[in-house]
């Protein structure tokens, strides 16, 4: 009879952690696929305080009876004594901590999903045959947390879960492979990355000017890097759109080329402001049904070109040659430090080398050196930048072209 009493209450216990240990989301998963036992556990977590109330009721029930017993097991064999009330106490006290208590729920916090999904069949017409019982005892719990001014939260409600929170649990969940977790936590980011951290510098934007001779434009077009080029007149402050390769070499060849019917093929331009987040320019570009746009600040200036090929690969890493136009890059040197351009971009050096130099100001290594030492400085210059020493290594027509920088493990 005593074996029963502790087997029943362990059975409460090891319920009752395996319960609060499920995993939620996995939980849900199962749910949703059919599982019945997921379905079952989730009503019983659905109404938390009469499950753990239906179970505190049935675990004390069980372990004051099981000391009852004990104790008459100690009267009977030992007599009536103090001695007697002494070992019954101890007795008592070590088989439901021992089989009740700690084992039971050491198990179910190590095994959750085996232990609580098979336990919920039970539980659940459990729950129903206990309701008076257990509307009783919560009648008695409200009257008290009323009396102390407490208000308990409601039965199934969840906290949604921050962006950063939801950052920690895939960078710490075991079950994603290391390329999908830095996919993700890319998503996490495009709200916080603007237009202005990936765009191509309007100095470095490969465009055509109409004003040119044809056959000069003709052999500029043919030698293109990108699929789309700008088309400006004069210069680039008088943009006139974008043109698309294809087309301009489906005319060429098919028929004769002019100025005039140069102008009927090239689309009207798609500015962006400065500063829109990657994930607002993302859902633009569907809705404006373009893959292009031309970065503009607050004067309506020209800043620069940001592509949708630029967005993605924000979040799935770089897959595209790099332009011969586009400045930027690095080389590590024999003695571990790096040779790097002016132009790169400091979100590059600080995602592929792990350094941390500040990305709400400028947003080059070039204008990060120059905002800092507020003057050009002469090649050989070492300064301190974020916690990175640089040494200027090349300067030209007032642009810091390469810089020496040491890698973080050697600050």
């Amino acid at each position: 009879m005593l074996a029963i009493l502790l087997a029943g209450s362990g059975f409460f216990s090891i319920s009752e952690t395996s319960m609060m240990a499920l995993n939620r989301y996995r939980l849900r998963h199962l749910a949703r696929s059919g599982h019945r036992g997921a379905r079952l556990a989730t009503q019983l977590l659905a109404a938390t305080d009469k499950f753990l109330s239906m179970v505190l009721v049935g675990n004390n029930l069980l372990n004051v009876a099981a000391a009852l017993l004990v104790g008459e097991i100690a009267l009977r064999y030992v007599g009536h004594s103090q001695y007697a009330l002494l070992v019954a106490t101890g007795a008592a006290t070590f088989a439901i901590l021992v089989f009740s208590e700690i084992t039971p729920k050491v198990i179910g916090a190590t095994h959750p999903a085996k232990i609580a999904l098979p336990a919920s069949y039970l539980l659940a017409p459990l729950l129903r045959i206990t309701q008076p019982v257990v509307w009783v005892v919560n009648l008695f719990v409200r009257a008290l947390l009323w009396a102390l001014r407490l208000k308990p939260a409601a039965a199934g409600v969840e906290h949604k879960l921050s962006v950063e929170e939801l950052r920690t649990l895939v960078l710490e969940t075991g079950y994603l492979p290391h390329k999908h977790q830095s996919i993700l936590v890319n998503l996490f980011d495009l709200e916080a990355i603007t237009v202005d951290d990936v765009m191509v510098p309007r100095s470095q934007i490969e465009a055509v000017d109409i004003e040119a001779p044809l056959e000069a434009i003709r052999e500029q077009v043919a030698t293109a890097y990108h699929r789309r080029l700008v088309v400006y007149r004069g210069h680039l402050e008088e943009v006139l759109g974008t043109l698309r390769v294809r087309n301009f070499l489906n005319v060429a060849q098919n028929e004769e080329l002019t100025k005039e019917r140069l102008r009927t093929i090239i689309r009207e331009p798609y500015f962006v402001p400065a500063g829109t987040p990657l994930f607002s320019q993302l859902h633009n570009f569907q809705e404006h049904q373009d893959r292009m746009g031309l970065v503009v600040d607050e004067y309506g200036e020209l800043m620069g070109l940001v592509t949708l090929e630029d967005i993605v690969e924000e979040i799935i890493g770089e897959f595209t040659t790099q332009s011969p136009l586009q400045a930027g890059g690095f080389v590590k040197q024999s003695d571990g430090s790096y040779l790097v351009e002016g132009a790169t971009p400091l979100r590059e050096l600080n995602r592929k080398l792990g350094f941390v130099f500040p990305l709400e100001g400028p947003k080059t290594l070039n204008g990060l050196i120059l905002e800092y030492l507020q003057d050009i400085p002469e090649p050989g210059t070492s300064v301190k930048i974020g916690g990175h020493p640089l040494e200027i290594v090349q300067t030209q027509d007032r642009v810091v072209k390469a810089v020496r920088l040491r890698p973080p493990a050697d600050d």
